[in-house]
């Protein structure tokens, strides 16, 4: 469930339609930090997912928080 929200915040992004991406990437973000915990490689993903994003729209500090 939580990688086809992810799935859509993918599509979102390649529509630009940013700001629907962001929030599945948060809600896919939420859910996998609550399922598998932080450091899991599909939490960590969405994470890079965000920071992508964030660099996109050229929100380079939020960027860097993801990144970091």
């Amino acid at each position: 469930m939580l990688s086809t929200v992810s799935n859509l915040g993918l599509l979102y992004a390649d529509q630009g339609k940013l700001g629907e991406a962001e929030k599945m990437y948060k809600r896919t973000l939420q859910g996998y930090e609550e399922a598998l915990g932080p450091n899991h490689t599909s939490t960590l993903s969405t994470v890079g997912n965000l920071g992508n994003l964030y660099k996109n729209q050229g929100k380079l500090g939020e960027a860097e928080k993801m990144y970091m």
